[in-house]
């Protein structure tokens, strides 16, 4: 005779299945029951109050703040040119002769800045202090007219 393809663990899968199953048919009964039928507006309405916090009563009509629309600011507020400092000071970080290119430790910021040698006025090598000014290129601030300082 075969032996019963049915195992323990089988029957215990079913067993937890249909007990799942059971207990979502009363639930989905349960709130069917006490499920509340068209509320009434009223309680569906919010409104705002003169802080403009959301509550369940509605304004006096004393308290109402009058605000013109010139006050109203949607964005933000444009920011005020802030003049940059065309000459920098830096240190030279890195710069490898052979390949003509390095980096420029600025003092102010503390970034990196690319430097290559055609942007160089002087000859340059690694932990010099250099002036430079910044112009933007394909990839990021590149250093230009690189010398001593």
């Amino acid at each position: 005779m075969g032996r019963s393809t049915e195992t323990f663990n089988k029957k215990e899968r079913e067993k937890k299945k249909l007990r799942k199953q059971q207990d979502k048919r009363e639930k989905a009964e349960e709130r069917k029951a006490n499920a509340v039928k068209g509320g009434d507006l009223d309680d569906m309405m919010a409104y705002v109050d003169e802080n403009g916090d959301i509550t369940s009563t509605p304004q006096v009509p004393g308290k109402r703040k009058q605000v013109s629309l010139e006050n109203i600011q949607i964005g933000i507020a444009r920011q005020e040119d802030i003049p940059v400092e065309v000459v920098r000071n830096g240190k030279v970080a890195f710069f490898n002769d052979s390949k003509g290119y390095g980096f420029i430790k600025d003092q102010l910021t503390q970034e990196s800045i690319f430097v290559h040698i055609n942007g160089i006025l002087e000859q340059i090598k690694e932990n010099d202090k250099v002036t430079f000014e910044i112009e933007q290129g394909a990839k990021g601030p590149n250093a230009v007219k690189v010398k001593k300082a």
